[in-house]
């Protein structure tokens, strides 16, 4: 069965299929700098992930848009230090238009559920 949480006439912020977790794409405010709407990017994440039954260490993959690729390594740093050793997922990264102007990351996850 699926199930869809956060739901409006556009998308869901949780899709859980079976024993996955589908997080639609999680962004900080506008305006922030890069450090800020990650670590707020993350904090999403993790209140989702509870949400669901799962975890930071049941994420198997990441997909990290961010809109200048110069913050690739602020953003690396915060979520190396966000991320238990051992559980980093599958991931990958890219420059895009990130949805609305002043959005500088936005975080897409599919995690297992405990």
């Amino acid at each position: 069965m699926i199930t869809r949480s956060h739901t409006n006439a556009r998308m869901s912020q949780i899709v859980s299929f079976q024993n996955f977790v589908f997080l639609a794409g999680q962004v900080g405010e506008p305006g922030d700098d890069v450090a800020k709407q990650t670590r707020d990017t993350l904090a999403k994440i993790d209140a989702l992930l509870a949400e669901s039954n799962s975890s930071r260490e049941q994420i198997l993959r990441a997909e990290i848009w961010l809109d200048d690729m110069r913050d690739f390594a602020a953003v690396n740093e915060i979520w190396e230090e966000w991320m238990p050793y051992g559980h980093a997922p599958a991931r990958a990264s890219g420059e895009v238009r990130v949805g609305r102007p002043g959005l500088k990351v936005e975080i897409l996850i599919t995690a297992a559920q405990a």
